[in-house]
């Protein structure tokens, strides 16, 4: 079990040696963390969840009910539900899932990614894409990578613009919905 405060939020997590940063809070997902804005009434979805802090802290600031998990590891799945339980957000639907692929629900106002990037740009390219069509107008993408010219260039070309924010060595991408324009299938 590891123990981590988020402004001022504590929370306990069992980890697994299987999963991305099994000892403790990946300081990309932190620096991503430390600038996300919650309101009341978000409809969050955590892409990529791992064992669980973004979507679990995300809960506890708008609610389990407005809080979507998903990851492709079974095992992630897992440990996330048992982390949802151990810190009294059961309700949070948590969801094995390739990305958006079972995920049906449109209207997110905020998507957030510590997506792999250390093998190539595949993963994080279907996350942005498949995420435009995903979010509500308003919406916004959050994702942290350590790599720049690649992500501010796919965010502007299908969001029409980006923010970038570096934080501790990483960079944290977000960007706005602002048309309904069909993004790149």
């Amino acid at each position: 079990m590891i123990t981590i405060e988020i402004n001022g939020i504590c929370m306990d997590f069992k980890t697994a040696p299987a999963l991305f940063s099994p000892k403790g809070l990946d300081a990309g997902t932190g620096a991503m963390l430390s600038v996300a804005e919650f309101s009341p009434g978000d409809k969050i979805l955590d892409l990529g969840c791992g064992w669980g802090v973004v979507g679990i802290y995300a809960a506890k600031m708008v609610g389990e009910a407005n809080v979507i998990m998903t990851d492709n590891s079974r095992i992630a799945i897992g440990v996330a539900k048992e982390n949802a339980q151990i810190n009294g957000v059961p309700g949070i639907r948590i969801t094995e899932s390739d990305g958006f692929k079972h995920i049906d629900e449109t209207g997110f106002t905020l998507i957030l990614s510590n997506p792999p990037y250390h093998t190539d740009f595949g993963v994080a390219k279907r996350f942005i894409e498949k995420g435009f069509n995903r979010l509500a107008i308003g919406g916004k993408m959050m994702m942290v990578t350590k790599r720049k010219v690649w992500y501010r260039n796919k965010f502007i070309s299908i969001f029409g613009g980006v923010s970038i924010q570096e934080i501790d060595g990483y960079f944290v991408f977000i960007a706005e919905k602002r048309t309904a324009r069909y993004a790149n299938k």
